[in-house]
């Protein structure tokens, strides 16, 4: 399912997992100090955005992120579990960087190659994940959606949109831009301090 206009994406801010490198997946860790500093600047940058409605994952790193910024923006905040982040099965808890060199791999693509049997589907996660956003976007017609959520989700949605995966760090909003059936990923910028960043290739 494919959305039908533009739309905001945020990686929530950084866990102690984040930061050790670790598949997180479904384990439901807290926002640390730097993931709560993550948030607060994202107000910053999402303040003249425009957003009007914002939808997170239910997993308390991503919630807590999103409330952070619609307390702040002061904007309604609902919670779907069709944004909840990939289930890596036997992987979760596991560094990633040393599952990498084992199998290997040392790109976004290879890593979605060597993903164990016993965890979700990546093209189950990317469809749930568009279907999610299709749903609130076609609900909500007159609103500018931000969707709190979490790396592999934005990353599916990212490589079936526009047919590759893009640099995606903690409390950095992106705005995934439909302009004539083509998509593109932009990062949401403010004048003097961030420049749009291309996805990468």
């Amino acid at each position: 399912m494919t959305p039908a206009r533009t739309f905001y994406g945020l990686r929530h801010g950084a866990t102690d997992w984040n930061r050790e490198g670790r598949f997180q997946g479904r384990t439901d860790n807290p926002l640390n100090a730097d993931g709560l500093r993550q948030a607060h600047e994202a107000v910053d940058m999402l303040r003249g955005a425009g957003i009007s409605r914002i939808v997170a994952s239910p997993l308390a790193r991503a919630a807590r992120t999103a409330e952070i910024i619609a307390d702040a923006i002061s904007v309604p905040l609902a919670i779907d579990d069709g944004i909840i982040e990939f289930d890596f099965g036997s992987f979760e808890g596991l560094p990633v960087r040393d599952l990498m060199i084992k199998h290997g791999v040392n790109s976004a693509t290879g890593l979605v190659s060597i993903l164990p049997a016993d965890g979700e589907s990546w093209d189950a996660m990317t469809e749930r994940s568009l279907a999610c956003v299709s749903a609130w976007l076609d609900g909500h017609p007159d609103d500018n959606l931000l969707f709190v959520c979490h790396d592999a989700v934005m990353q599916g949605m990212a490589n079936a949109l526009c047919g590759s995966y893009f640099k995606n760090s903690h409390g950095t909003p992106f705005r995934y831009v439909r302009e004539q059936a083509q998509w593109r990923i932009e990062q949401v910028a403010i004048a003097g301090r961030y420049s749009p960043s291309p996805p990468a290739t």
